[in-house]
């Protein structure tokens, strides 16, 4: 009974100390301060200069971010599902030694990545902005694109393929009607976690932008602001919660989908 107990709190103990930080900046959202208090009692006014008199700055940098985001997890999506295929398909040791590379972008310093990435532009003069973002943002977003995806080609049964071939499939058409099928939910997660990694990006970002360009996205733009006003502007915790909420919003939906898919499959 106490054991039992003593694992519940502990469980609980850790979901608070995750969540309640987050939490707190959605309850916050509505005192229209940045000192974490409300004067004011709860108000909407902090939303209400969001959406009225925001800095069109902000506006601008929501949009970058959205703009990289995308594009970026588009291509790592694209690079990293076509690369787990090749990886799945290669010989056991050079798989090892293909997938151990892969992953060290992913167990290394971010910010030894940056200036890596940042020397790597400035000697090759790739041109400064959307550029060198989106190169940056897909060289690090891939690596959890092919961990996304391996290990539903690790479940695959191999002889799928080899069968479509048999039946008079070619190469690209099995490769679509039999392996893109198999692995797509791998494929989904690996999008959604490489357009969340993008989204949050700061040190990369901030080394590989250029400072001539004006290009910030919402990290970049909140050091910017922090930097340069006194403080946390009130409009900035609507912002993180509008966010907060969507990110909940996407994975209890994606969440719910798949228990309805299970429930389908064992009622057949």
């Amino acid at each position: 009974m106490v054991r039992k107990i003593a694992e519940k709190g502990y469980i609980f103990l850790m979901l608070g100390i995750l969540y309640a930080p987050i939490l707190m900046i959605i309850i916050y959202s509505f005192s229209n301060t940045n000192n974490f208090t409300f004067p004011e009692g709860f108000t909407f006014e902090a939303y209400n200069q969001l959406f009225t008199n925001a800095p069109k700055k902000l506006w601008d940098s929501m949009l970058n971010t959205i703009i990289i985001a995308v594009v970026s997890s588009v291509l790592s999506t694209l690079i990293g599902s076509i690369s787990a295929v090749g990886i799945y398909y290669l010989k056991p040791r050079a798989r090892r030694i293909v997938e151990n590379v892969n992953q060290l972008p992913i167990i290394n310093s971010e910010i030894v990545m940056a200036v890596s990435l940042m020397l790597f532009f400035a000697t090759f003069g790739f041109p400064q902005g959307y550029f060198r973002l989106i190169i940056g943002h897909v060289s690090f977003c891939t690596p959890y694109v092919i961990l996304s995806v391996m290990p539903r080609l690790m479940q695959m049964d191999p002889n799928i393929y080899e069968a479509a071939l048999d039946l008079g499939a070619s190469p690209i058409k099995a490769l679509f009607k039999v392996i893109i099928p198999t692995i797509l939910p791998g494929v989904i997660s690996g999008f959604a976690m490489a357009f969340t990694i993008s989204l949050d990006d700061f040190i990369i970002t901030q080394l590989t932008k250029g400072a001539s360009t004006g290009i910030d996205t919402l990290s970049t733009y909140l050091y910017s602001s922090l930097r340069n006003a006194s403080g946390l502007k009130p409009f900035w915790l609507p912002v993180f919660s509008i966010i907060i909420v969507l990110v909940v919003f996407v994975v209890l939906f994606s969440n719910l989908r798949s228990y309805k898919k299970d429930g389908k499959k064992e009622v057949k």
